[in-house]
């Protein structure tokens, strides 16, 4: 069957098409990603303004018209935290299924924890042993570990890049220098959430291997010297706590103007930079992290593998 995946989160929408069969791999067939950035449409009353509405119901009008000329036989769409935490989020929804005939599923942190984790555990195998999935977004941190497909710790905290960004240094949406004392502030209020979630998953015992996902890890791990995207999916990839620490010191000193120069940063995600690499440095710190590894599968394929596991056949 050929599935379609919109996924709709804070920073941007992606939709990816795929050939796959229940026990099979799924075989990308059509990527396409736009920035939306519906998390900053999200004003201080938590409600979704008309415009971020606007830009929504477009985006998935474009993805339902690229579904449709990709001969799509299914077709899934699915929002995370910048809907779950508007007001007017549900009433949103309706009208864009009014309009499109999409009934777009929100899930919630702790669902994208889950899904992240089962792709990931596919991606690496059994042999992966117990696993930790550390997953970056726009709007929130999700975390996940287990020894199964399903986790048996999945946690999601309001510590995204984007949120982070527009919190404590919203001076680097101009292209400017990060506060140094902004980001000393970031890195406690990190500290601080990250600690309780920390105690969960350390009680499990240590992990085996350590995964992170999301662009702004993949960002990360490039300014630290890992290999650019078109060396391919199967490349390994690492990111070490001292790498990390480094890249930290770079980008607190760095215009994210500057930085949106540089291989490997995206110039739409540039200003996120600096707070996801503290974010990303707090995370492992609290949970005693001295590498991770980089997986190319999370949220979308989660989304693929658990609808493909759920049909009939053998």
């Amino acid at each position: 069957m050929r599935l379609g995946v919109l996924d709709v989160g804070s920073n941007t929408v992606h939709l990816l098409v795929v050939d796959a069969h229940r026990g099979a791999h799924p075989t990308p067939m059509h990527d396409d990603k736009s920035v939306l950035r519906l998390a900053e449409h999200v004003g201080p009353d938590d409600v979704l303004s008309k415009a971020g509405e606007k830009a929504l119901l477009t985006a998935v009008q474009n993805a339902c018209e690229q579904a449709e000329a990709q001969g799509c036989d299914e077709f899934m769409a699915l929002v995370t935290s910048a809907i779950r935490e508007a007001a007017n989020g549900m009433e949103v929804l309706e009208r864009v299924r009014e309009r499109t005939g999409v009934e777009m599923q929100v899930l919630s942190g702790e669902d994208e924890a889950r899904l992240t984790f089962l792709a990931v555990r596919r991606w690496f195998g059994w042999s992966a042993g117990r696993l930790l999935v550390l997953d970056i977004g726009g709007g929130s941190l999700e975390l996940a570990a287990g020894i199964d497909e399903d986790p048996e710790v999945a946690l999601s905290l309001p510590l995204g890049a984007g949120r982070m960004t527009r919190r404590f240094l919203p001076q680097a949406r101009e292209g400017g220098r990060p506060d140094l004392a902004a980001l000393e502030a970031l890195d406690e209020h990190a500290a601080q959430l990250l600690a309780p979630a920390a105690e969960k998953i350390t009680s499990l015992g240590a992990p085996d291997l350590v995964v992170a996902t999301s662009k702004t890890f993949r960002t990360l791990a490039r300014l630290a010297g890992a290999a650019p995207s078109s060396a391919g999916l199967r490349v390994p990839r690492e990111l070490t706590a001292v790498g990390l620490g480094q890249v930290v010191g770079f980008v607190s000193r760095i215009e994210s103007a500057a930085l949106a120069e540089l291989p490997g940063v995206s110039a739409d995600r540039a200003h996120q930079v600096p707070a996801g690499a503290v974010v990303a440095a707090a995370t492992l710190r609290a949970l005693d992290v001295p590498c991770v590894r980089i997986g190319p599968w999370a949220l979308r394929e989660g989304v693929i593998l658990r609808r493909l596991d759920s049909l009939g056949g053998v």
